[in-house]
């Protein structure tokens, strides 16, 4: 379940950080009952990045497949062999 506090609860910063870092999650911050900023730790902000490139990555090969812009796994590594003379 998502964290939510109100934005004159960031003056505990350290309570703030050690919630961040227990949860691994974002903490959802909000301002007259409206949401406003997220705040998350390094860990899970480098993680969320990690998915969403590989996502992004996938989506990307996906749609190379379905152009049919695919080439043999065999004739693609002697193609690199040959590139990097191995």
């Amino acid at each position: 379940m998502p964290q939510i506090i109100p934005i004159r609860d960031l003056k505990n910063t350290s309570e703030i950080s050690a919630m961040c870092h227990m949860k691994n999650e974002p903490i959802f911050i909000t301002k007259n009952g409206y949401g406003d900023m997220v705040v998350m730790s390094m860990e899970t902000y480098e993680k969320s990045l990690f998915i969403t490139d590989v996502e992004k990555k996938l989506a990307q090969a996906e749609e190379a497949i379905s152009k049919g812009e695919i080439r043999d796994a065999k004739e693609a590594l002697s193609d690199l062999r040959k590139q990097y003379e191995v």
